[in-house]
């Protein structure tokens, strides 16, 4: 991130001398730190909200829940790790936290999923195939509710907040999807192949475990699940805003009947997890002035405009304007950053015009591929990365490709 924010300001300045004037790109960056703040203020009670609706689900036992549906898939997807070994527990509460929105959750269980799986790897410092496609489905951004973006375009007047919930879940599977496959592919070539004492490693583990699938228990709940979700797309596809509309509302009627049902006391619990949102909408500031100064600057000096002007010929005909370039681009360095630049793009455009639906879908299902590398591999001295980085940015170049087709799909240009 020190990266990204330096070269912004110095790629801003070397603009101001070929297209615009320092004293227009002193005034942007004013004007954007104050803009920022506004921000910051107005996402508070959308971020109270619907962090308080979480905890309630939490507290109700959703998290298990979702940990339930999705575990037998990832014995699946895990060959090399046994279905009873510490890490597969770790993976299916870190992915389930990541489905509902719980991102402070989600950490703590993919830090110690990581630990875990580095007990199994035979060549410390360098990653496994098990650890590569943990990862690669982590920065593919699998999320079921993208809270966060839903509250901005609230703020920003849109007609209806939730009209992305059904792309970013179109977005976000087409990007989890092809994260696995390019994960795994890209894991068979000689380049990237796992070395030797790794392979005898992981082959004593498929030889030895044992995979039991029971149709009612395991496979009916979780079809029945994606059905639902894919039966939501399809409602919204046929209905359009009819549909939408209630989206919102009724998951809120819903997560709160949830804990009710389950004997959670709701409004205690609301308050606890509203008092956290209100802790981290607060703790956004500082990222977003100084994201959202540095994209102004640039903005202003011309230099931003001129390349993806440029690039925009290219990418405009398939349904990527110029102005969301910005964001493709970021998505993979900085979340706060990245966030900056959605809420910048969201108030100039407008929350339910094209553009706006477009990166308000593309932010809701990537994530920021090096900083969950970096926070990841780190905690467990991994530095041989091996095909970690290509999968992760074939997941956030298919995120892109698929928050453009599901935009151009369910809601028009």
């Amino acid at each position: 991130m020190n990266i990204v924010f330096y070269g912004l300001v110095l790629a801003s300045f070397l603009s101001a001398l070929l297209f615009s004037t320092p004293a227009e790109v002193g005034k942007a960056a004013l004007d954007s730190a104050k803009s920022a703040v506004e921000l910051a203020i107005g996402l508070v009670g959308y971020i109270a909200l619907f962090l308080g609706l979480m905890k309630v689900v939490e507290e109700a036992g959703g998290l298990r829940f979702m940990a339930r549906l999705i575990q037998p898939v990832l014995v699946r997807l895990f060959p090399d790790v046994p279905p009873d070994h510490p890490a597969m527990g770790a993976m299916v509460m870190n992915l389930a936290a990541n489905a509902l929105g719980l991102g402070n959750a989600a950490t703590p269980f993919g830090l110690k999923a990581m630990k875990e799986l580095n007990e199994l790897n035979a060549e410390k410092g360098t990653a496994t195939n098990a650890m590569v496609l943990f990862l690669a489905i982590n920065t593919s951004g699998l999320a079921l509710l993208p809270t966060g973006i839903i509250g901005l375009r609230a703020l920003n007047g849109s007609a209806d907040p939730a009209a992305i919930f059904p792309t970013t879940l179109m977005a976000t599977g087409i990007s989890t999807a092809c994260g696995i496959i390019g994960a795994i592919l890209l894991s068979r070539l000689p380049f990237f192949r796992s070395a030797p004492a790794q392979v005898e490693a992981d082959l004593a583990v498929r030889q030895a475990r044992q995979v039991s699938t029971s149709f009612v228990g395991d496979v009916l709940p979780l079809a029945a699940f994606l059905g639902l979700l894919f039966g939501l797309v399809a409602v919204v596809y046929r209905f359009g805003e009819a549909a939408s509309a209630w989206i919102l509302p009724g998951l809120i009627l819903l997560m709160l009947t949830v804990g009710v049902v389950r004997g959670v006391k709701v409004y205690e619990v609301f308050v606890v997890g509203a008092r956290e949102g209100f802790a981290l909408a607060v703790g956004i500031i500082p990222y977003l002035v100084a994201i959202l100064s540095a994209v102004g600057m640039l903005r202003k000096s011309g230099g931003l405009e001129a390349v993806t002007g440029f690039l925009g010929q290219f990418t405009g005909p398939l349904g990527l304007p110029a102005e969301a370039l910005p964001l493709a681009l970021l998505r993979p360095l900085s979340g706060s950053g990245s966030f900056g630049i959605t809420a910048e793009l969201v108030q100039t455009h407008g929350p339910d015009s094209y553009v706006g639906n477009l990166v308000s879908t593309m932010n809701g299902s990537t994530e920021t591929t090096f900083y969950v590398l970096a926070v990841y591999f780190g905690s467990v001295g991994v530095t041989r990365l091996r095909h970690a980085v290509p999968a992760g940015l074939f997941a956030d170049l298919m995120g892109v490709v698929g928050s453009v087709l599901a935009v151009s799909w369910l809601l028009g240009r």
